[in-house]
């Protein structure tokens, strides 16, 4: 059975360098903002949202909030009485937010939907934060009182390939080297400006220093404030837009495949489980093959390009094989042959990533789409790849406990 089309009109992020506690802003002023230029950026009026759907992580504990969804009314007192939602996952939370939102316009109930990604982290300090990040994982556990839980966790991911496949940390730091790079490119990145280690020793210093496990702190995405906004449609309102606006709705993105599973909570029960599969993380892979079928595509290779999910450079080396680049546990040849690149015969994060461009928990998936869209409609500015058509993004929430996958595509 065929799925009624969910469309794709665009939206804003915030600028991710930025330190909200520091500029003295309530995490509503950003999300205002940020939803007054998606408005505007894609001529929506605020009074056409029927319905709104609020990605978040953890703002009972860095902001000391709760009830996002009835936030989302501050941006505009058009959005007065509309139906609100919060949806968490961590790290995917953004993405729940997506698939909730586009399944209420499946079904037929609304016509417009908000998506908003919000995540506060820099309110407490790194220590705090850590154990915040912890809650993502099963917490008594393994992360009560551990320094660094999560670079632990994706450690343990890296030390797992290196047993079954083996593994250079070469390979781990060349990933951080090309999503620094595409960051470079990306005007609302968060590490746009940070030295260049090559050329500053300090930098190069600081990047070299161990975290947790084997991985440095170059491996590691940022502490992000950041806010993602995303507007998507039925083709009802789809027509009405794209008339309006004097464009074919053949033009307009669309959602063409979706997948979505959710694994054991703990790692170390999802690497017992995976032991006699050729995939570390299996659920992953079929998350991916699900939206890999829903677009009606065969293989990776009829992607134009991939923004993933680099919490840490060990879950981007995850993705190369599980999105089919190469055969599992071979990961490599395809940063040794430049196919990753920005240059590439098909880039991964060309935003720069969670390690570049940041990572607001909360926000991250619907960034991630939003780039999506930029690429397939040839807005992408400086990090734009050349001819784009559809892209596909994988957003993980845990230790890849939640997994979903999208295609993007005119």
């Amino acid at each position: 059975m065929t799925q009624p089309a969910v469309f794709v009109l665009g939206g804003a992020q915030s600028d991710f360098a930025r330190n909200w506690n520091r500029e003295g802003k309530h995490f509503v002023d950003v999300m205002r903002d940020t939803v007054a230029e998606g408005l505007q950026s894609t001529a929506i009026e605020a009074r056409e949202i029927e319905t709104a759907h609020i990605g978040n992580f953890a703002a009972e504990l860095y902001a000391h909030q709760g009830q996002l969804g009835a936030f989302f009314l501050e941006a505009d007192s058009a959005f007065s009485g509309i139906p609100t939602s919060r949806h968490e996952a961590a790290c995917a939370s953004g993405s729940i937010a997506i698939l909730a939102a586009a399944a209420e316009i499946e079904a037929g109930r609304y016509d417009l939907a908000a998506v908003v990604g919000l995540e506060q982290m820099k309110t407490v300090d790194t220590a705090t934060g850590g154990d915040f990040l912890g809650t993502a994982g099963w917490y008594e556990r393994e992360c009560k009182g551990k320094p660094y839980p999560f670079p632990s966790l994706f450690g343990q991911l890296g030390d797992e390939y290196d047993r079954r496949y083996g593994l250079k940390d070469e390979y781990l730091e060349r990933i951080s080297k090309l999503n620094f790079a595409n960051a470079r490119r990306n005007p609302l990145a968060q590490t746009r400006n940070w030295p260049i280690p090559e050329n500053d020793p300090k930098q190069a210093g600081k990047m070299a220093q161990p975290v947790a496990g084997r991985l440095k702190v170059r491996d590691c995405s940022q502490v992000t404030d950041g806010v993602a906004v995303l507007f998507l449609a039925s083709a009802r309102y789809a027509e009405r837009y794209a008339a309006r606006r004097h464009r074919p709705i053949a033009e307009i993105p669309r959602i063409l495949g979706w997948g979505h599973h959710t694994a054991r909570i703990e790692f170390a029960a999802k690497v017992r489980e995976s032991r006699d599969h050729q995939y570390v993380l299996p659920h992953t892979r079929q998350a991916i093959l699900d939206a890999f079928q829903r677009a009606g595509i065969a293989s990776v290779n009829e992607l134009s390009g991939i923004e993933t999910h680099d919490c840490f450079t060990t879950s981007e080396y995850m993705a190369i094989d599980h999105f089919g680049i190469t055969a599992p546990g071979e990961s490599w040849k395809a940063i040794e042959d430049g196919t990753i690149e920005f240059g590439g015969r098909l880039p991964i994060n060309p935003s720069g990533g969670l390690i570049g461009a940041g990572h607001p928990v909360g926000a991250t998936g619907v960034r991630q789409m939003l780039d999506t869209y930029r690429q397939v409609t040839g807005t992408a500015g400086d990090y734009q790849v050349e001819g784009a058509k559809r892209f596909a993004m994988l957003n993980i929430g845990g230790s890849a406990t939640t997994s979903c996958a999208f295609v993007i595509g005119i």
